[in-house]
């Protein structure tokens, strides 16, 4: 089982900056990609921005140039650096990570993190 613990949410003025961290402890062999998700009400959940444990990133085009994901990979964890917040970036930030449970990296689980909510509003 992995879990993911969130930080870093809160409420911010629009053209302000958050940063966001999860860790990732448990039994697991590796984790292959880590990324933040978000959810505002009434809306499905959507990818932000995802890393692999190689270092390739992608991010949905509305964070481009103003989001930075990025990973220790010594510390399991991962950061989302969010400048330039725009009040339709408040949603609640899902940290997920894909890990293999043994050395047949192959064979995945994803979990999931609680949540934390970013604000953006003056």
């Amino acid at each position: 089982q992995v879990q993911l613990v969130e930080s870093g949410g809160g409420l911010v003025q629009p053209g302000g900056s958050l940063r966001l961290s999860c860790a990732a402890s448990g039994s697991f062999f590796s984790i292959n990609a880590m990324g933040w998700y978000r959810q505002a009400p009434g809306k499905q959940r959507d990818l932000v921005a995802r890393v692999t444990s190689g270092g390739s990133t992608n991010y949905a085009d509305s964070v481009k140039g103003r989001f930075t994901i990025s990973r220790d990979n010594a510390k399991n964890t991962v950061y989302l650096q969010m400048n330039s917040l725009k009040p339709e970036d408040t949603a609640v930030y899902y940290c997920n990570a894909i890990a293999a449970k043994t050395r047949d990296t192959t064979v995945t689980y994803s979990y999931w993190g609680q949540g934390t909510q970013v604000t953006v509003s003056s």
